[in-house]
């Protein structure tokens, strides 16, 4: 079901989380019981009281409070960006809109492959596949100065539900961002990436040791405790363009 949360929670924010009957009809037994605990779900009431487009934000808010890597004037490219919560949370922080004249003012660039409803402050490549190379181009034309300083990604395939297959591709795309920071993250910048824990998951760990100075894995409070989810922040890019690639 995790390929499809995505898709859901766009829905529901889109309906702004009415829970009409039409929800229910027409779905298996298994997406029923899904939807009625996504809908009891605290982050998802808070999310509607707070106007957060999806529960998500929460994860954001927490990684950010905790290490800063949301600051005024950075560029921030938000991957796997719908339905635009995490680009919601990071314009505020880098001061996207200007809102605050005492502070540098910087930019958030948010891409996916589903459509992104617009959202002041940020720019919306959509629908785009960032993995796909001819994407870098664009990305790095609509960024000022041509890069990011942060990179966030929760990206993620569409479930299979055969969790080996689905674990090996969150991670060739996390991979695949990768080899795009050569071009795209500013020397020093941040890489917050979502993934599920795995047997592959030490190749993304020692890629990200090799070009990052610091890294480490988070569990937010916000992601479902039954969940393999988890997310590495890698700080203080070093890796120069050229380097071998995966």
């Amino acid at each position: 079901m995790a390929g499809t949360w995505k898709l859901l929670c766009a829905s529901l924010w889109r309906k702004r989380f009415h829970t009409a009957a039409g929800h229910y009809k027409g779905r298996t037994g298994a997406e029923h019981l899904w939807l009625m605990r996504h809908l009891k779900d605290p982050y998802v009431k808070a999310a509607k009281v707070e106007c957060y487009r999806c529960r998500s934000a929460f994860k954001l808010l927490e990684i950010n409070k905790k290490h800063g890597i949301l600051r005024p004037g950075l560029r921030v490219l938000d991957c796997g960006a719908a339905p635009g919560a995490w680009s919601q949370v990071a314009v505020p922080r880098v001061n996207a809109t200007g809102t605050d004249p005492g502070s540098p003012v910087g930019f958030v660039l948010g891409v996916d492959l589903l459509h992104i409803h617009p959202l002041e402050g940020a720019t919306f490549l959509c629908p785009t596949d960032v993995t796909d190379p001819r994407t870098s181009q664009r990305i790095m034309e609509l960024l000022p100065g041509g890069k990011a300083d942060v990179i966030l990604s929760d990206m993620a395939p569409n479930a299979t539900g055969i969790r080996d297959l689905d674990h090996d591709r969150l991670i060739s795309m996390c991979l695949t961002l990768l080899d795009m920071a050569s071009d795209i993250l500013h020397p020093g910048g941040t890489v917050l990436c979502k993934t599920w824990a795995g047997s592959q998951s030490h190749r993304l760990q020692k890629r990200l040791a090799e070009e990052f100075q610091n890294t480490r894995t988070i569990k937010p409070e916000a992601s479902r405790k039954e969940s393999a989810e988890v997310y590495f922040l890698a700080t203080q890019y070093r890796r120069t363009k050229g380097s071998v690639k995966h």
